[in-house]
């Protein structure tokens, strides 16, 4: 037989070998049969993502799992009443077609799960559990920064969206754009008014950096540094209704620590509370008590009253540098909870007042987020500090404003870091961030919420292949509910950022009250 006879037959042989395989997949895919000869366990299986005993919007996604005890094949039933899917093969991945007849069957009620597991020949049945279905929906976007969870390095940043109602993910904008060679540029704080995505801004820093906002179709590159105010823009809130932004502004550092679990801290040497006319492009200062550390501003509903945190700092009379000072003394900086009076008619803000003492309680307080009702104030909590996503002791705490309230919201939290979070537009759900899964990467986790503030067990966002979030490297970052998709493309957002330094912002003592339309 010759060389080329040789390799014919082989390669005849491969391709047989190969469609065999591929035959055996495919029939395991298509066995739509559940085992009937197994052994009963006592206990519920170990998944990953774990969504035993959630409570999940009827919009969402398909949530789909696998098992990570030891096995060759599982065989998953989601059922409820004459309604099932049935998924065999290495993961639980359900057709999304088949998911939403299923979710809207079983709307109000709950979907029943059942599990088996197969190991050299023997299948093993699970403890059943159940999946609640609120008919309360949820927004069909949410968009977030998804960064690596390094302490000095973002070359690769994006900020990305992704539609709730299936797994579609696509870039709303990407800092490799505007990045030249060594000249890098970072991207955060991305904000919309009222959930709207042709409403929205974040900024860019570092090169060919400014603060870019859309607005209705249009986008502008504007010039925040003035020589009236701390710094440029920081932590944005828009304001419900009016074209108005008010900002923190920070002049922010970091430390490394040696003998302490969180490896880093970032921190305020000053901050202060700016207000941003969007329309006029002007701007003035609102809180700048060189006392009181302000940040993380954001709007009641009705958008009569701000709340926002704040420290309070005195600086000794030294010639150490403000950077030093406030290192010495970080283990008792902590942030309490205030608000503001404001008059839309006027443009005018009252007093500042105390919400929420956290010092009291040895515990500092930051990122106020209101519900859509006005009732609950969600905010996060840790011993202290402003940056508690470095924070593993950090916890969602939710204050009733009717009562004056506080409680931990244990139902949501873990043994490690909960932070950034987010109300839904009907209040009904929270979308926040957790280091539960291994301590390092931020990932996003989404609850349902009654009219009692009570929240349910919380899962985690679902994903096509349900071990995604143990392969990606990256973290998510500041999430954020929209009603829709961004449409801006990533290439206009650049062109924008490269045109030229920015509008220069206009300092004025008072904004002017707005005429009546």
């Amino acid at each position: 037989m010759n060389l080329h006879s040789s390799l014919l037959r082989r390669s005849r042989s491969f391709v047989f070998h190969a469609s065999l395989i591929i035959a055996v997949l495919l029939l395991s895919a298509c066995n739509k049969q559940m085992p009937t000869e197994f052994k009963q366990a006592k206990g519920f299986p170990h998944l990953y993502p774990d969504y035993i005993g959630t409570t999940i919007p009827v919009n969402i996604a398909p949530l789909t799992f696998e098992i990570d005890d030891p096995s060759d094949e599982i065989a998953v039933r989601y059922s409820y009443a004459d309604e099932e899917i049935i998924c065999r093969g290495a993961k639980a991945q359900p057709d999304i077609d088949e998911w939403k007849r299923l979710t809207a069957a079983a709307k109000g009620k709950t979907i029943q799960v059942e599990t088996y597991a197969c190991k050299d020949g023997l299948w093993t049945r699970f403890k059943p559990f159940d999946i609640h279905v609120s008919p309360d929906s949820i927004d069909p976007y949410i968009s977030y920064r998804l960064i690596h969870p390094s302490y000095t390095l973002y070359e690769e940043l994006t900020i990305n969206q992704r539609c709730l109602e299936n797994y579609d993910e696509s870039v709303i904008y990407d800092n490799i754009l505007c990045t030249e060679n060594d000249k890098g540029q970072c991207i955060n704080c991305h904000n919309y008014q009222q959930y709207n995505p042709n409403r929205m801004q974040f900024h860019a820093r570092h090169n060919q950096g400014g603060t870019v906002i859309a607005y209705d179709g249009k986008i502008r590159k504007i010039n925040m540094k003035n020589d009236s105010i701390l710094s440029a823009g920081v932590y944005p809130a828009w304001h419900p209704e009016l074209p108005l932004i008010v900002y923190s502004t920070n002049m922010t550092r970091q430390i490394f620590h040696i003998n302490d679990l969180n490896k880093i801290e970032v921190y305020d040497t000053e901050s202060d509370l700016i207000a941003y006319d969007v329309e006029k492009n002007e701007v003035t200062n609102i809180e700048n008590d060189p006392n009181e550390f302000e940040c993380y501003p954001f709007w009641a509903p009705d958008g009569k009253m701000l709340y926002y945190c704040s420290a309070h700092f005195e600086y000794p009379d030294t010639t150490e540098s403000k950077k030093f000072e406030v290192v010495k003394h970080a283990y008792s900086i902590k942030y309490n909870l205030y608000r503001k009076s404001f008059n839309p008619a006027t443009m005018e803000f009252g007093p500042r007042e105390l919400v929420f003492n956290a010092d009291s309680l040895g515990k500092s307080a930051t990122l106020p987020r209101i519900s859509p009702d006005g009732r609950y104030l969600m905010f996060t909590m840790a011993k202290y500090g402003v940056f508690h996503i470095w924070h593993h002791d950090a916890d969602l705490w939710i204050l009733d404003l009717t009562t004056g309230e506080a409680r931990s919201a244990n139902e949501f939290n873990s043994h490690d870091t909960e932070s950034y979070h987010s109300w839904s537009s009907n209040g009904k759900w929270v979308l926040f961030s957790s280091r539960r899964n291994d301590g390092t990467y931020t990932r996003l986790f989404i609850a349902h919420v009654d009219s009692n503030g009570k929240g349910t067990r919380p899962f985690e966002l679902p994903c096509a292949d349900p071990d995604y979030h143990r392969q990606l490297m990256k973290s998510y970052n500041i999430p954020e509910f929209m009603r829709g998709p961004v449409t801006i493309k990533p290439q206009s957002f650049a062109d924008v950022l490269k045109r030229d330094g920015g509008d220069p912002v206009k300092y004025v003592q008072k904004l002017e009250a707005r005429s009546k339309r």
